[in-house]
């Protein structure tokens, strides 16, 4: 092989349903079956039952369980394990939204290289990120560093072909904070958990300057969760307690790739645009007429989507509580209703949903992937 060429990859995708946070079973049971080898294990998506506020703990459980479990499996360390596999755990799992985790295999395969392109992944880590630099512009352009070293990790040739970014990135506590000032330092909000829609806002930004979405000279401290007219189509970003870095999975679709997945995207303008997921349908190579029949939504493999309440407080000019109730927070109201426009779709609850879409889509809407079988 050229030293120039990428060599060819099969990527895999696989959904199990979770009974709680620690729940590996099935990632076992298709591990004895020869199904999943672990060793080509490179990501961990989990959509986890807590609150997916600052204090959910279910994400951090959810990771120690599965980096724990593959690295007796691997025999290896668990700092080894996290080195290799990103495990990006979504609390929250509101309304009919059923707790589950993708996972993704890759291998590398002796393959010509052909036109058609298929499902291609690439996973990574930005440094770890200092309390005041934490939603800000360093972590923009850091983010923005690391997407396109996965792109061309990848072997995809152009940005329009990145259908989902998917982050999980830190938050402020009260602690990070407190360190920060012992420094002389500030951050970028106190509230820690308006620091959640700070990170995800950065990130997502990063996202965007990275595949040309938005100019990086727009990007600026004071756009970051000001300006909403910037975004990315493709970028879903979720914030957690249990990691001070970003974890970075990298989708899309490539000519270096015979994986007999393939993935497309949209964007829901709002909470209930049933149209934007037919349109990701469609982009993903579903060929289907309004809603997919049942051999198209057995081909379906995940839908992954973002949420987030509109901060005008309406949908389609009709007034909603989200931003007003004071006991469930807007986040956990917004996945709920997205996960039962796309569950309402695809017939299947089990969909991925992520909360705060700040940057992420139009305000009050979000990007919207789907992964299908060929």
């Amino acid at each position: 092989m050229n030293k120039e060429e990428k060599a060819m990859m099969d990527v895999k995708v696989y959904k199990i349903p979770m009974a709680g946070p620690d729940d590996v079973v099935g990632l076992k049971k298709l591990i004895e079956t020869g199904e999943i080898i672990p060793e080509e294990i490179v990501a961990v998506l989990g959509k986890t039952e807590g609150n997916g506020c600052v204090n959910d703990f279910t994400r951090g459980f959810c990771t120690a369980s599965f980096r724990s479990f593959l690295a007796r499996e691997l025999g290896k360390t668990e700092k080894e394990v996290e080195e290799k596999v990103a495990f990006v755990m979504s609390g929250g799992t509101e309304g009919v939204m059923t707790p589950h985790a993708t996972i993704f295999t890759k291998k590398e395969v002796e393959e010509v290289k052909t036109e058609e392109k298929s499902l291609a992944v690439s996973v990574g880590f930005t440094r770890d990120f200092l309390p005041e630099e934490m939603g800000t512009l360093t972590m923009v352009k850091e983010v923005k560093r690391v997407v396109l070293e996965l792109m061309e990790s990848a072997g995809i040739e152009e940005k329009e072909d990145v259908h989902f970014v998917q982050i999980k990135c830190p938050l402020l506590t009260s602690d990070r904070i407190i360190e920060a000032k012992s420094r002389g330092k500030s951050v970028v909000v106190e509230d820690t958990y308006k620091s959640m829609g700070y990170t995800r806002g950065a990130s997502a930004l990063g996202v965007a300057v990275a595949l040309d979405e938005v100019e990086e000279a727009k990007v600026t401290e004071e756009t970051i969760l000001k300006d909403w007219s910037l975004y990315s189509k493709v970028a879903s970003t979720s914030a957690g307690v249990e990691l001070m870095n970003c974890e970075i999975i990298l989708m899309g679709n490539s000519k270096n790739s015979i994986s007999k997945y393939r993935i497309g995207h949209s964007v829901m303008k709002d909470a209930i645009d049933l149209e934007g997921v037919i349109e990701a349908m469609i982009n993903s190579g579903l060929d289907i007429d309004k809603l997919p029949n049942e051999e198209d939504k057995k081909r379906i493999v995940n839908i992954l989507a973002k949420a987030e309440a509109s901060p005008d407080g309406y949908v389609r000019n009709r007034r909603n509580t989200m931003l007003t109730d004071s006991d469930i927070n807007h986040t956990r109201h917004a996945r709920a209703v997205v996960n039962g426009v796309i569950a309402s779709i695809v017939g299947d609850p089990m969909v991925y949903v992520s909360g705060g879409a700040e940057h992420q889509g139009p305000a009050g809407g979000g990007p919207v992937a789907v992964i299908i079988e060929k």
